[in-house]
């Protein structure tokens, strides 16, 4: 009822008579049609089949064999299986890189590699003195790990060197048995596959870092936090000036418009970003490392690292919400997450997706954050293992923001670009 007249108050239109309405149902349809397309093409392709598109894989190839070769042999046998197992043209997977033992610890150190295969000193005489009889064990090829790059990262590079082990044993084996046409029937059981693979941890790192992926949600929750913290500051900022409706439950509240230009609000916005991003990032710390242990080092480092990171995305968030307007949270979306996420090469390796992804990790913001909190997690915070160019790609991303971001909206305001200014009812 109408409290002044009495008289039933309207009660508007019905759901069912809005719903003929075909131009009611289009953008929603698309855009919801679109989206899911899209996010499907994009998370599924960088996943689903690694060994196919598989390529490349830095591996350490460690040949230390100091043995004389074998009668009528021109070289050692480690030798032999090195130059066998690099000019394997049969497979692409792996990117072998020949290196001496104390090159490849320095490698796996620093995660250049995601494993190695060491042959070690003295392989040709336990492997010459398997047909005598002072043979008393089976020479050992190690595969070494790298758990910091990844658990599917290691795992790959541990089955490439694994598989290409087992494969020098059996071509030693063929050699060796066709050399010992007299040995017994046990002698030649041993002889058909003489080497032991023996796999070891390259470079450890500890029980609390998710075999490797910790580094991959912790920067996750960077760029969430930023792109999150972005948004909630930039809907509340329009809100509290007047631009934005304000509408929790039942309750709807209008306040009155303050004038400000586009410039000036987005100068607002940055500076809220640039405080409030540092409640976020030590709230994430505290979780992360005080409550629930995860491991990690460098602490002060790590938090000063965690808040330029999540800052810049927030930076870059409203610089695209500013030029793109209501449709800037879905582009920085895609910015941040959609196209960031298969990326990133922090759960598969880069060089085990298609190239689309390739080409984005280049400039994709997670791809670059990740490997600085990699390298700081897992590496000892060593510039050369990622964390070089994680800051600098921090500070390019951070300027492009400011000056994207600016540009656009001192743009609009010359050309009297006016943002909607609804007043309240008196």
């Amino acid at each position: 009822m109408d409290e002044d007249s009495g008289t039933p108050a309207p009660t508007g239109l019905r759901a069912t008579a809005l719903l003929g309405r075909p131009k009611l149902w289009l953008i929603p349809t698309v855009l919801t049609g679109l989206l899911a397309f899209l996010l499907s093409l994009l998370y599924m392709g960088g996943i689903v089949n690694p060994n196919r598109e598989l390529h490349d894989l830095p591996i350490a190839l460690v040949n230390s064999d100091t043995g004389k070769p074998l009668p009528g042999r021109q070289q050692n046998i480690g030798t032999q299986i090195a130059h066998a197992i690099v000019t394997n043209t049969s497979s692409r997977a792996a990117g072998w890189r020949q290196l001496t033992r104390v090159q490849a610890q320095k490698e796996l150190d620093s995660g250049k590699v995601y494993g190695a295969l060491v042959i070690p000193a003295g392989f040709t005489d336990s492997v010459a003195a398997l047909t005598t009889t002072n043979a008393t064990a089976r020479p050992t090829i190690t595969v070494l790990t790298n758990p910091g790059k990844g658990s599917l990262g290691s795992s790959l590079a541990s089955k490439i060197s694994t598989t290409a082990a087992q494969q020098a044993s059996l071509t030693i084996g063929k050699q060796l048995t066709a050399a010992a046409a007299k040995a017994d029937s046990t002698q030649k059981l041993l002889l058909a596959d003489p080497v032991a693979v023996v796999t070891q941890v390259g470079h450890p790192i500890g029980s609390n870092s998710g075999i490797g992926l910790t580094a991959f949600y912790y920067t996750l929750l960077l760029v969430l936090a930023g792109f999150m913290g972005g948004n909630v500051i930039s809907n509340g900022v329009d809100t509290a000036l007047g631009y934005a409706d304000n509408e929790i439950g039942p309750w709807h509240t209008r306040r009155p418009t303050v004038p400000i230009d586009r410039t000036q609000t987005l100068l607002l916005k940055m500076v809220m970003t640039a405080g409030i991003t540092l409640l976020s990032v030590s709230l994430i710390m505290l979780a992360s490392v005080s409550i629930l242990g995860m491991d990690a080092t460098h602490i002060p480092l790590l938090w000063i690292y965690s808040y330029c990171a999540a800052l810049a995305v927030g930076l870059g968030v409203q610089a695209i919400n500013a030029a793109f307007g209501g449709i800037g949270q879905l582009v920085s979306m895609f910015v941040f997450i959609v196209l960031g996420l298969p990326s990133s090469g922090a759960t598969v390796p880069l060089q085990a997706v298609p190239g689309f992804y390739r080409f984005l990790s280049h400039f994709e913001p997670m791809r670059q954050l990740s490997d600085g909190v990699r390298a700081i997690l897992y590496f000892d915070a060593r510039g050369d293992a990622g964390l070089t160019r994680a800051w600098t790609m921090i500070g390019v991303g951070a300027a492009i923001g400011l000056v994207f971001g600016f540009a656009m909206v001192q743009y609009y305001d010359r050309k009297g670009h006016k943002r909607l200014t609804p007043q309240p009812e008196a």
